[in-house]
């Protein structure tokens, strides 16, 4: 039996690949113990006990872009979580820790290097996060998702494999009819699902306030995850009808995609490698609000090779609802996009990763 920690979280483009590792090892044997470590108060610390995984929080927080008294207590903050690293390390005696980017990766794998742990970084983006690049150094392989990142870490270290995704991703075959069922929908009608990102977002949310009426009045459906913060919004403006289904987040997501004719979402990640694997035609429209603009080059890693469109954030309101129509229209050119995008997944990734991981240990 091995004992494993995997840290980090803040975002689902975080979470869910790391719950795709811990998945992965336990498949190979499910004595294994795997122990997430995230930051009080977020996402991971919800998520994580869903799919199954215990969960210690620590107290660690960024600092804020603008100026403000929380970042005050930011260094406290830190020499708390480093200190309940150490006795989380000490305690759980992990064979191997595994950072997946955010700020509670930071202090476990720092605290894992000075005590001759081996570390494993996963990197999702093609631009690479702070807590990543600061901590390579210390880190024994570097698993990545994009070519060309050199730039950012030590070439001997890196691995190619790709973004890790939920297994259920891989069996949408046959799935339609119990998709279509699962959200009230109809056989016979193009349906259209929208993913902000597992937070939402503001702008394509804005967009398709306006764009629903349009869409079933065209004889299409629509699945629309919100997110948590746009729900209220959204249910207090869109009426209620069918061919629509509204939520603010959507677990079945394998059911999802498998009812998707249509995918319209950020270009995050966790995102890009779900579609890759799913096949789906789909319209990318970037967070402008994410460092350097990481996902604008994630979405043109696609666009690039012809396996995807793009819509950029400030144009969405003019642009987004004519894009969706006329690519609802044209079956030759979803099929082009759906085999474009089929042949860039990387249906391993978890495998090639969890490989990587054991070498490792038994190096």
């Amino acid at each position: 039996m091995k004992k494993f920690i995997i840290s980090g979280g803040g975002t689902g483009g975080h979470i869910y690949p790391a719950i795709a590792i811990a998945d992965e090892i336990m498949r190979r044997n499910g004595k294994h113990e795997v122990l997430f470590v995230g930051a009080e108060g977020k996402m991971e610390m919800e998520k994580v006990p869903k799919a199954g995984y215990r969960i210690i929080g620590l107290p660690m927080r960024g600092l804020q872009r603008k100026l403000t008294l929380a970042n005050l207590s930011v260094p406290f903050r830190l020499l708390g979580s480093l200190w309940q690293a150490q006795k989380l390390i000490r305690d759980f005696g992990p064979d191997a820790v595994v950072g997946v980017g955010g700020y509670a990766s930071g202090a476990v794998m720092q605290i894992a290097a000075w005590a001759n742990t081996p570390i494993l970084i996963q990197e999702q983006n093609s631009y690479a996060g702070l807590t990543n690049k600061l901590l390579a150094k210390a880190a024994s392989k570097i698993c990545v998702a994009y070519p060309a990142m050199e730039k950012y870490f030590p070439a001997a270290k890196i691995v190619f494999c790709g973004n890790p995704v939920r297994r259920d991703l891989h069996a949408l075959a046959g799935l339609r009819p119990k998709a279509l069922a699962h959200f009230g929908l109809a056989e016979g009608r193009k349906t259209v699902l929208v993913i902000g990102g597992s937070l939402g977002a503001k702008t394509i949310n804005e967009c398709f306030k306006t764009a629903v009426a349009p869409l079933l009045e065209a004889g299409h459906q629509l699945i629309w995850q919100t997110g948590k913060g746009y729900v209220a919004q959204v249910q207090a403006t869109v009426v209620a009808r069918p061919g629509l289904f509204v939520s603010d987040f959507i677990y079945q997501m394998d059911l999802a995609y498998a009812a998707a004719d249509l995918v319209i979402s950020r270009a995050g990640a966790l995102s890009i490698s779900e579609l890759c694997l799913a096949a789906k035609p789909a319209i990318l429209v970037p967070s402008p609000n994410v460092a350097e603009d990481h996902q604008t080059k994630n979405a043109l890693a696609l666009v690039n090779q012809h396996a995807a469109l793009l819509v950029r954030d400030e144009e969405a309101n003019e642009k987004l609802l004519g894009t969706v129509l006329d690519l609802l229209a044209d079956e030759a050119k979803q099929q082009r996009l759906s085999a474009n995008i089929g042949q860039l997944a990387k249906p391993e990734a978890a495998k090639e990763i969890v490989d990587e991981l054991f070498k490792l240990i038994e190096a």
